[in-house]
């Protein structure tokens, strides 16, 4: 996988978590900060279809948030 978005904020505790299990995979991402960008909830729910953070999106597919990341790594779809 190479193209992975992951939309966060500066405060979000899941958002630290995906980035350090990106990390520790040896995953590049990009990470885009609402906050920085200016973004309400709703231009994120626009752009991924979800309202919190994080939400990532791996080959424009969104595919939710940390927990998700996280079933996705123990699955082995990583």
């Amino acid at each position: 996988m190479t193209n992975i978005k992951i939309y966060t904020t500066s405060w979000c505790g899941p958002c630290k978590m995906a980035k350090r299990l990106l990390d520790d995979k040896g995953l590049k991402f990009e990470e885009i900060d609402i906050e920085k960008i200016d973004w309400s909830r709703d231009d994120l729910f626009q752009k991924t279809g979800g309202r919190t953070v994080p939400q990532i999106v791996i080959e424009g597919k969104t595919i939710g948030g940390f927990d998700d990341l996280l079933k996705m790594e123990r699955e082995g779809k990583l």
